[in-house]
This record gives structure tokens, C-alpha cells and sequence, in this order.
């Protein structure tokens, strides 16, 4: 009998080509479409019937197109909704990260209890034998590597995922670079094969960032400090929407001035910029917790990327008693920002990670962070 294999079916050209792939080596292709965001959330979830939520996910055009493949290849396409499960275990966690000032990664999050968790429940009550997804990854016996195109290599955000989560999962796409993925597309005349890939978060889509968390969190402007003299040169929007190390899109008192983000301080409501000095933004080590180990070895020297694309950095890793990790890099790396993931590799495979907790230099926290 032919195994059975449930798709994540997105929309988007790299689930499509996946499902062609399988088809070719023989599995039965079951597509399931995953709903996560309703742009008009239902007001039993939010308790809150003045939200301003409309048109922020184009999630209808992407089922549609989701469809027209599926029929196209003659593969049954199923639909389920996640939006309560998204707001409960993402979405909350999105806005409880800016809160606290941090710069949260939602779609690692997402991986971690909806794509590979509620979705695998859905895929095991259609008969799946095993899931798949359109991620640029692979699995090389129950490890999990780097997808072969290393422009668009996925594993940062699967550095959440359990052994016992990996189980089982297939990522057709990641033995392939994009451009013949895109081929693929093409010769099988689909749909989205010349679709632009998504961007940005899911449920903000190509909205305003701003004008979103406004519905959310309400704005708390502050003064901003230039680090070096302690001048107040202008006032900010509301700290959640600057990261360290931002450049672009400031606006801060009118200056045209090359200016960055290099700290902030919450209890103070202080956003801290330099002119140019970038010693603010190096580190020498961080801790981070979630920490989330794929395999049963504990390396103590590995590599490790702090934001998504980031060249590869060496780090040495101390395992604290309380099940968080220290992280040393001795040669410097700019930006390493609370919140975001810090995701571990040894070669070629990704051993997992965490996410930053405090950011240090010289065996101190940085006060500004």
C-alpha cells in the first residue's frame, strides 16, 4: 500500500512543488490548508468588538490558490481552523514579548505548537502516515539539516522543534534551490509559480506594523537619548516598534543624521540611540531559555545564528543549572537582541536553540538592554 502523506498546502509556490514531488515518489498526497488568522476575529476570542482587524491576511486568495493546485494535481484538499489555537499560543505570546520590550519571532512559535503540533493531530485523524511542508530544510536520519539552497534555509524557525516532533516529517523541497523550485512550478503550469513568496508576519501581512499593534497595545511615547552625552534629541513612538540595531524608518525629532537603535530601557520608557558608534551593539555572550535540544548531545563548542540569515558565528556553550545556556562568542557580534532566537548548529545540522534571554559584555548585562 502506498504511504499516505498529509501536506501543509499554504498557497504559495513551495507546498505546491512539494506535493508534486511527492506524487512522483509515489505517496498519497492528502493537502490540508490551515487557517490561523481571521481578519475579522471573532469577538467571542478578542472580548473586544472595536478592534480594528479588517484586511490584514490575504488568507482567502492563498485557499483559493491552495485549491486550483490541489485540483490541478488531483490531490483531495482539506481545511481546518487554528485561529483560537493561533491567538492562544502565538499570538499572546507576540504581544506579551512587546510588552516586556523584546523582539519576538512569531512564526517560530507557530512551528512550535501549531504546524507541527495541532496540525500533525488533523494529519493523523485523515491517516497520515507521515506530514509534510514547503520549509527549505531536510532529515537525513532524524536529523535535522540545513535546506540545500542557503539563501532560503528554513531551520531557524524549526530550532523549537522536539526529536519527537521531527518524527516522521518530510521537507520535499529542501534537497532543491528556489529557482528550480519555481521551474517545477512552471512546467506544471501552476498557479503560483510566479507568486510572490509571503513576507513579514502572517497576521499583519502588508499592513502598517504600527497601525496594527495600535489595536492591541496602546502607544506609550518616550523620550530618546543619544547613549554617548545623555541628551534628549527627540521622542519615540512607543518602544515594541524599534529593534536594536534599526537604521531605517526612525523619524526621530526630524534628524537626517545616520543614527541606530542600540538599546532601551523599559522601567524608564528611554529609547537609546548612537550616531555611529557601534560598540554599543557588540556583545560577548548572551543567555538564553526555551531552550529546546533536538538531540541527546550537549556540544560545547558549536556555531550559532542570532537572527534569521545571519552568517554562522562560533560560540562556546555553558549549560546552567537551571536548564538555560550561556553562550560565549569572544570575538563580538553587533545586534544580539532579547527575544529573538538563538539557534544552534553543529555542521551542517541544527541541534536546536533558544530563545535570548539577556544579552552581556565583559560578564556584565548590558544596562541599556
Amino acid at each position: 500500500m502506498k504511504k499516505t502523506v498529509v501536506l501543509g498546502m499554504s498557497g504559495g509556490v513551495d507546498s505546491s512543488v512539494a506535493a508534486i514531488l511527492l506524487k512522483e515518489q509515489g505517496y498519497q498526497v492528502i493537502g490540508l490548508f490551515m487557517r490561523n488568522w481571521d481578519s475579522m476575529l471573532n469577538n467571542d476570542i478578542l472580548g473586544n468588538p472595536d478592534l480594528k482587524t479588517h484586511d490584514i491576511c490575504p488568507q482567502e486568495e492563498d485557499y483559493n490558490d491552495a485549491v486550483k493546485v490541489c485540483e490541478k494535481l488531483e490531490i483531495p484538499l482539506h481545511r481546518i481552523d487554528f485561529v483560537k489555537e493561533y491567538w492562544d499560543y502565538v499570538f499572546t505570546y507576540f504581544l506579551d514579548e512587546l510588552k516586556q520590550g523584546r523582539t519576538p519571532n512569531p512564526d517560530i512559535m507557530c512551528n512550535k505548537y501549531i504546524k507541527f503540533d495541532m496540525f500533525v493531530r488533523e494529519a493523523k485523524k485523515l491517516g497520515a502516515d507521515y506530514i509534510a511542508t514547503g520549509h527549505y530544510a531536510r532529515m537525513q536520519d532524524g536529523k535535522l539539516l540545513r535546506g540545500v539552497d542557503q539563501n532560503k534555509d528554513q531551520t531557524y524557525f524549526l530550532s523549537q522543534l522536539s526529536h519527537e516532533q521531527l518524527e516522521n516529517v518530510l521537507f520535499p523541497v529542501g534537497d532543491l534551490e528556489k529557482v528550480k523550485v519555481r521551474e517545477i512550478a512552471e512546467k506544471y503550469d501552476l498557479i503560483t509559480a510566479k507568486k510572490k513568496d509571503s513576507t513579514g508576519i502572517c497576521f499583519i501581512g502588508e499592513r502598517n506594523f504600527t497601525k496594527f499593534l495600535e489595536n492591541y497595545l496602546p502607544n506609550q511615547p518616550g523620550d530618546v537619548v543619544e547613549i554617548e552625552s545623555g541628551k534628549i534629541i527627540g521622542k519615540h513612538i512607543g518602544l515594541m516598534y524599534y529593534t536594536i540595531g534599526q537604521r531605517r524608518g526612525l523619524n526621530i525629532g526630524g534628524s537626517k543624521d545616520r543614527m541606530f537603535v542600540v538599546g532601551k530601557d523599559l522601567k524608564k520608557n528611554v529609547l537609546y540611540i548612537s550616531y555611529g558608534n557601534t560598540d554599543y551593539l557588540i556583545s560577548d555572550s548572551c543567555i538564553i531559555d526555551t531552550v529546546n535540544l533536538n538531540v541527546s548531545l550537549h556540544p560545547e563548542r558549536c556555531t550559532a545564528k542570532f537572527r534569521y540569515r545571519q552568517p554562522d558565528n562560533e560560540v562556546e556553550l555553558t549549560y546552567l543549572d537551571d536548564g538555560n545556556i550561556l553562550v560565549s562568542y569572544p570575538q563580538g557580534v553587533k545586534s544580539v537582541t532579547p527575544g529573538q532566537a538563538c539557534v544552534l548548529y553543529v555542521d551542517e545540522q541544527c541541534i536546536g536553540g533558544g530563545i535570548i534571554k539577556e544579552v552581556r559584555k565583559q560578564g556584565k548585562k548590558l544596562w541599556y538592554l
